[in-house]
């Protein structure tokens, strides 16, 4: 994945620069101000465009996240922050950013958002302060009849383990926690377990299952 990040703290995007490097995306450019984001954007057509609006002043930050959903509709925009007022974080999903993450994530949280938004879903932190709750977290009844360890199993999908770390901390075989894998994208109408976090994450499913 080729990322742009806008950020006013250069030290902040020197650091996570290589570390999304090590995780296999491509950062082309790192800017410092919304109106060089856009510039970097558009030179570049990346896939992502990762910004923190307030750093860059929320007006110019959410000019910038207007300017490249009308202009450069194939760069998914997502927006790494460390507050969030009510109002911006309203406008910029509005405006239809691809996910709103939290700065006290780790880079890990980071890349994993990334892959989920890269498979064409949405990510969310319903946790920001003064972000709303996705409505979709507010549901009466779960939308997947899942069993107790399918809800696990798809928990531990979307922290990102694999086959062979979820089997051994649930205490099963492989060939068991595959058929609970198989079943659980059965019921999620999903093809992959990148589709079935994708899946968690923007019906809002990660929330419920850790209520």
């Amino acid at each position: 994945m080729r990322v742009v990040l806008c950020d006013d703290n250069l030290i902040l995007d020197e650091a996570l620069a290589p570390a999304l490097t090590a995780c296999g995306h491509q950062v082309v450019a790192i800017t410092t101000s919304a109106a060089a984001g856009v510039a970097a954007v558009r030179a570049h057509q990346p896939d992502v465009y990762l910004l923190d609006p307030r750093a860059c002043g929320d007006a110019d930050g959410l000019a910038a996240v207007r300017a490249i959903r009308l202009r450069q509709p194939g760069t998914a925009v997502v927006i790494l922050t460390s507050t969030a007022d009510p109002s911006v974080a309203g406008e910029a999903r509005r405006l239809g950013v691809a996910g709103f993450l939290s700065k006290d994530q780790n880079v890990a949280q980071i890349v994993r958002a990334l892959d989920i938004v890269a498979s064409g879903g949405t990510v969310f932190e319903s946790g920001l302060p003064g972000y709303p709750r996705a409505a979709a977290s507010q549901r009466s009844e779960p939308p997947y009849e899942l069993t107790p360890r399918e809800t696990e199993v798809l928990r531990r999908i979307v922290a990102g383990q694999g086959t062979g770390q979820m089997a051994h901390e649930m205490n099963i075989a492989a060939s068991t926690l595959r058929t609970y894998v198989k079943n659980l994208l059965s019921k999620l109408g999903t093809h992959s377990r990148l589709q079935a976090a994708a899946l968690a994450s923007r019906e809002g499913l990660v929330a419920e299952l850790s209520a």
